[in-house]
C-alpha cells in the first residue's frame, strides 16, 4: 500500500465557483483519489479556501465588508458546493488559520535563512485613485516579449514568459481600467536562479518518467530559459506577517498571497494529522520518499506548481547553489505529477464572472443531478485540450448516455430480476455469451484502472460507457423477457444473475466518476448504506484559537475495492425507480435566456 497525496488547487474565496473552476481542479482530483482508494492506497486528499491578497480587499470594499467577514461567507459556501459535487477531501482547509500562518513563516524563515530570500528594491504597482497596492495578476497589457495584448503583470499565458508589472507596455488595472503608479518599495524574493540547477534537474526527471502531460513538462521546462527572482512579499495589510526581525510588525509589509497559497498543501496535511490525534502523522505522505504527490489545478496555476513550489521546497531543504539545512519539518517531497488541465469555455465564450458570462456550480447542483455534471465534466472536460460547455450538449450526455444507456440498464436489469424472481437468482451452467461478457466486463478493470490511475478521465469514462454498452447488446441478443416458459427458467435465471454481476461491476467501475448515483445502484442491487463514502461539512473550532469555521473532511475507510465482487443469490432486489432524471429539451432554452437575463 502507497501513500497518495492528492494537493487539490486551493479555490479563491472571492465568492462561489463556477464550473470552469472545477472542471480543472474539483471533479478530475476527486476521482484520481477515489480510484486510489479503491486499489487500496492511502489517499490523503487536501484542500482549502485561499483567503488572502488585494482582490479580497478591494471585494470587501465594495461589499462595505472587511476582509475577513467577506472571506468566512465565502469559504462556508464553497465548501458547501464542493461537498454537494461530491468532492471526498480529508480536509479541506483555509489560509486564515493559526496553524497555516506557522507553517508558510517557519518555510519563509529556513528559505531565508538557507540565503534563498533576497532583500531587494523593485517598482511596486499602486492604485492612483486609493494607494492600495496592485496585485501582478490584476494588471494587464501588451507582452514585451510576443506582444500578446492581454499579458499578466506576472507572465504572458501566449508565450509562458515571466513578467514584471512594469514591463508591460500600456499597463491598466483589471479592477478599474486605470493606469497604475509604479513606487520603489522594499521587498523579499524568492531567488530562483540559484535554484535553477536543482529545479531543471527535477525537471529533467519528471520529463525522463514519462507521466506527466506534455502541456505541462513542456511549459515548465521553456519557463526555466529565462528564470528571475520573484517577489514573495507584498504591500498589503492582509495577509501573513513576515516573520523576521524589522519586518514582523511592519502592517503593511506581508507574504504574497501565492507564496502561502501552495504551503496551504503542507499546512492543511498538518491541520488534518493534529485533528486526527497524531499530529506527526502528515510526515508518511511528506518525508517518506516513496510516498506519491499529484497536484491539481487548472493551467494558468502551471508555474506556482512545477517551478515556485518546488522552489520553495528546494529553498527550504539547502538544495540549491547555497547550500543550507532542511528546517523543522525535514526533507519533503517534491510533486510526484503536476495534473494540469486545460480552459472550460461557456457556449464559446470564456467564463467571466465580471462580465456575467458565468455558471455557478451552485446553480447546476441546485436544478440538476451533481453525477449530471461530475459526468460531463469526465466525458467532455478540458483534460489536454480546451472543452466548451454547452447546454444542449449537457442535456444530450446526460439523457442518450446517462439515463438511456446506464440507467437503462440498471432499470430494466432490475426491473426484470424483481418481477421474475424478487431476489438474486442463482446462476445455472454458463453459455459461451455468458463468459464472453463476464470476461468482457472484467478486463474493463484494467483498462479504466489503467487510465484513471494516469487521470485520463475522458478515455476511462468512454472505455466504462462502452463496457455498459456491451452489457446492453448481451441484453438485446439474449432477450430474457422472452423467456417465459418454465422449461427456460433456469436460463432465464442464469441470464439474469450474470446482468447482475455485470450491472454490479459497472457501478465499480463508475463508481469513482459517479459516487452519488454508484450508492442508488447499489442499493437498487439490495445493498445496503453507501457503496461510496461521501464527505461531510462540518464545523471546527481553530486549533490554536478557537475561532469556529466549515471544513470539508470524511470517513472513507468502506470504500469498496476495484475489482468483482460476486453478487450474492437470494439478495432481495425491490422494483427499483429512475437513477438518472431525464432533462426536457427546453431546459437548454431555459438556460441560455437565464443566462442572457
Amino acid at each position: 500500500m502507497t501513500k497518495v497525496l492528492a494537493a487539490v488547487a486551493w479555490p479563491y474565496a472571492n465568492g462561489p465557483r463556477h464550473l470552469g473552476h472545477v472542471a480543472g481542479f474539483g471533479v478530475p482530483s476527486d476521482v484520481f483519489a477515489r480510484y486510489m482508494r479503491m486499489v487500496g492506497h492511502e489517499v490523503l486528499m487536501v484542500s482549502g479556501s485561499d483567503e488572502h491578497g488585494t482582490p479580497i480587499l478591494v471585494l470587501a470594499d465594495k461589499e462595505g465588508v472587511t476582509a475577513r467577514e467577506l472571506v468566512d461567507k465565502n469559504h462556508a459556501i464553497i465548501a458547501h458546493e464542493l461537498a454537494d459535487l461530491g468532492c471526498s477531501y480529508d480536509l479541506y482547509t483555509r489560509t486564515t488559520t493559526v496553524n497555516h500562518y506557522a507553517v508558510a513563516q517557519e518555510l519563509f524563515s529556513q528559505v531565508w535563512t538557507n540565503g534563498y530570500m533576497i532583500e531587494r528594491t523593485q517598482k511596486g504597482a499602486i492604485s492612483p485613485s486609493t494607494g492600495r497596492t496592485l496585485p501582478d495578476r490584476y494588471i494587464e497589457g501588451t507582452c514585451p516579449i510576443c506582444g500578446y495584448g492581454e499579458a499578466r503583470g506576472d507572465q504572458c499565458d501566449n508565450c509562458g514568459n515571466q513578467l514584471e508589472p512594469e514591463d508591460l507596455i500600456n499597463p491598466r488595472s483589471k479592477i478599474n481600467g486605470e493606469t497604475p503608479d509604479f513606487i520603489e518599495t522594499q521587498h523579499f524574493f524568492l531567488d530562483l536562479p540559484a535554484l535553477a540547477d536543482a529545479l531543471r534537474a527535477y525537471l529533467g526527471e519528471r520529463e525522463a518518467s514519462g507521466t506527466w502531460r506534455p502541456n505541462v513538462i513542456k511549459f515548465s521546462l521553456n519557463i526555466l530559459d529565462d528564470i528571475k527572482p520573484r517577489a514573495m512579499t507584498r504591500d498589503i495589510d492582509w495577509g501573513i506577517p513576515v516573520p523576521l526581525d524589522g519586518w514582523r510588525d511592519l502592517p503593511t509589509k506581508k507574504l504574497y498571497v501565492w507564496f502561502d497559497a501552495v504551503i496551504g498543501y503542507l499546512s492543511a496535511s498538518i491541520e488534518w494529522a493534529r485533528r486526527t490525534g497524531d499530529p506527526e502523522r502528515w510526515r508518511e505522505w511528506w518525508n517518506d520518499p516513496s510516498a506519491l504527490s499529484y497536484y491539481f489545478m487548472g493551467k494558468d496555476n502551471i508555474t506556482f506548481h512545477s517551478q515556485i513550489w518546488p522552489a520553495e521546497l528546494l529553498g527550504y531543504m539547502g538544495k540549491g547553489e547555497r547550500g543550507g539545512e532542511p528546517g523543522m519539518y525535514g526533507e519533503l517531497n517534491l510533486p510526484t505529477e503536476v495534473v494540469s488541465s486545460e480552459y472550460l469555455t461557456m457556449e464559446s465564450q470564456q467564463f467571466s464572472t465580471s462580465r456575467g458570462h458565468t455558471i455557478l456550480v451552485r446553480d447546476v447542483l441546485t436544478r440538476y443531478q451533481p453525477d449530471a455534471l461530475r459526468y460531463f465534466l469526465c466525458a467532455a472536460g478540458p483534460e489536454t485540450s480546451d472543452a466548451d460547455f454547452t447546454w444542449r450538449e449537457f442535456v444530450q450526455r446526460t439523457n442518450s448516455e446517462l439515463v438511456a444507456g446506464w440507467g437503462n440498464l440498471v432499470n430494466r436489469t432490475a426491473t426484470m430480476i424483481h418481477k421474475q424472481f424478487g431476489e438474486i437468482p442463482v446462476c445455472g451452467p454458463l453459455a459461451p455469451e455468458d463468459e464472453a461478457i463476464l470476461g468482457a466486463v472484467a478486463a474493463g478493470f484494467d483498462i479504466v484502472g489503467g487510465l484513471l490511475r494516469r487521470s485520463r478521465l475522458r478515455q476511462a469514462t468512454a472505455e466504462a460507457m462502452k463496457v455498459v454498452a456491451e452489457v446492453n447488446a448481451y441484453v438485446s441478443r439474449t432477450e430474457p423477457f422472452k423467456l417465459k416458459s418454465e422449461d427456460q427458467r433456469e436460463r432465464l435465471g442464469t441470464i439474469l444473475h450474470v446482468l447482475a454481476q455485470c450491472v454490479a461491476d459497472c457501478n465499480t467501475l463508475l463508481a469513482p466518476m459517479l459516487p452519488h448515483s454508484s450508492n442508488a445502484v447499489h442499493r437498487i442491487l439490495g445493498g445496503t448504506g453507501d457503496f461510496m463514502p461521501m464527505p461531510q461539512v462540518v464545523d471546527v473550532a481553530d486549533l490554536d484559537d478557537g475561532r469556529a469555521y466549515p471544513v470539508i473532511t470524511g470517513d472513507y475507510s468502506a470504500t469498496p475495492r476495484w475489482g468483482r465482487v460476486p453478487v450474492v443469490p437470494g439478495t432481495p432486489v425491490a422494483k427499483p425507480g429512475p437513477v438518472f432524471v431525464k432533462l426536457d429539451e427546453s431546459v437548454v432554452a431555459q438556460e441560455l435566456d437565464r443566462m442572457a437575463g
